[in-house]
């Protein structure tokens, strides 16, 4: 059987796509394009109207190029929208996220002796950690993304994931140290840690654990590990992001000096409407602290434009902070009404033009940041993870440099950055 796997939204996603790709694989499929495929999954988001569209066209887009393409729906829009998706061309099953951890076992039996009965039973209901063949490059991918948690119990307004992700489940610690122990045998070096709400890591355990307990114990694994793993730590809600986790940070080689921090917002009015637990001066002080810790550090965040009610004042005090915060890169999401939220309630909603045109200043903002931390690495030395053919790297603080031709796929290296415009360039130490 001939498989392809579309995966649209956050980091999450991608945990549970190559999950699939994995279960698929240990059971003899082959990977191949959406245009070519027996079976198609498709990893839906619903974090805004767009990502619901996106999922929309990519289906479409695979019926009509491969008619006779069994699609599989997943993810967070397929979770809150079952008939919608179910209507779609060409689909013929819909997975809940909670499913997700059996959806190869639950399609399997659709496609007969393509798939192999003996390696299906041998590895089990596809729960991604059964030790199915793996290794660097699957799916696109070097670094291998590791799922610890999912769930939420934020009440954010504006948000529609804690209905579709469902309440918070940790990972215990064991379990995820095991599986750190088999993707660093399959030959990964570096690992990004993720969760729909990772800083609620291990609330959930009993014994109750925490996102800490977690990085120390496998900060102190990782130097049984030759080389040792770099593991990178996914989006933290401000809240969650405390001095002892920067430090370890700090401190420790085995943690890469990068950082996602939603901010969402600048204006406390605003931050109360979308139910963020935090203040700005919080959220200001938290990044200071990182610059002032870890002076080459990325600092990513994301924002929210056009939320009802935004004023014109609201707005400026967001361009003001942005412009002068320590952040390196955003990413901006303008208001999109999400049914069943709180937010889709209130009253105020701003003109989609305005919307528009204040997501364009902020992207502006974004360029300009990022702009101005390409410029103060330039002669900086990193350690950096090759790609693909050897040509590019990512480095620790989640730059992608060229370098010098000659090295493979999966190799660390250490390189000075030489410029500041893209494409970056790099020079092997």
């Amino acid at each position: 059987m001939k498989y392809s796997v579309i995966t649209f939204g956050c980091r999450v996603n991608q945990a549970d796509s190559l999950g699939f790709e994995e279960d698929l694989l240990a059971r003899g499929a082959v990977a191949t394009t959406p245009d070519t495929a027996d079976l198609v999954i498709v990893n839906s988001c619903s974090v805004t109207a767009t990502s619901d569209q996106g999922t929309r066209q990519a289906i479409r887009r695979v019926a009509r190029d491969n008619p006779s393409a069994r699609i599989v729906v997943t993810g967070c829009y397929a979770t809150r929208s079952p008939e919608e998706v179910s209507a779609l061309p060409n689909v013929v099953h819909l997975v809940r996220n909670d499913d997700k951890p059996r959806l190869v076992h639950l399609v399997a039996q659709d496609f007969g002796p393509a798939v192999d009965a003996t390696t299906a039973q041998r590895f089990g209901d596809g729960d991604g950690s059964c030790g199915a063949t793996i290794e660097p490059g699957v799916a696109g991918r070097t670094a291998f993304t590791l799922r610890v948690q999912t769930g939420c119990a934020e009440p954010c307004s504006y948000c529609i994931i804690p209905t579709t992700r469902g309440r918070p489940r940790s990972v215990p610690i064991a379990h995820v140290a095991r599986e750190v122990e088999r993707v660093a045998a399959a030959g990964f070096k570096e690992i990004a840690l993720t969760g729909v709400h990772l800083g609620s890591y291990g609330r959930d355990l009993t014994p109750c654990s925490s996102l800490l307990d977690l990085l120390r114990d496998l900060g102190k694994g990782a130097q049984d590990f030759s080389p040792a793993i770099l593991f990178r730590i996914s989006s933290l809600e401000p809240m969650d992001c405390t001095s002892e986790i920067v430090d370890l940070v700090a401190t420790s080689e085995c943690f890469a000096p990068h950082f996602h921090l939603p901010l969402q917002h600048a204006s406390d009015s605003m931050l109360r409407a979308m139910r963020r637990p935090y203040t700005i001066g919080h959220y200001a002080s938290l990044v200071d602290e990182i610059r002032a810790r870890l002076p080459d550090a990325s600092i990513g965040s994301d924002v929210i434009v056009g939320f009802p009610g935004e004023t014109d004042a609201d707005f400026d005090e967001l361009l003001s902070y942005l412009e002068r915060s320590p952040l390196t890169h955003l990413h901006v999401f303008p208001y999109s009404d999400r049914p069943g939220t709180v937010a889709s309630a209130i009253s105020g909603k701003v003109h989609g033009g305005v919307i528009r045109e204040r997501g364009r200043r902020i992207r502006d903002i974004g360029q300009r940041l990022a702009q101005r931390f390409r410029g103060s690495q330039v002669g900086t030395t990193h350690r950096a993870l090759t790609l693909a053919d050897g040509s590019t790297a990512i480095t620790d603080n989640y730059l992608k440099v060229r370098i010098p031709a000659g090295q493979s796929r999966n190799e660390w290296v250490r390189v000075t950055v030489r410029n500041a415009d893209e494409p970056l360039a790099a020079d092997l130490c």
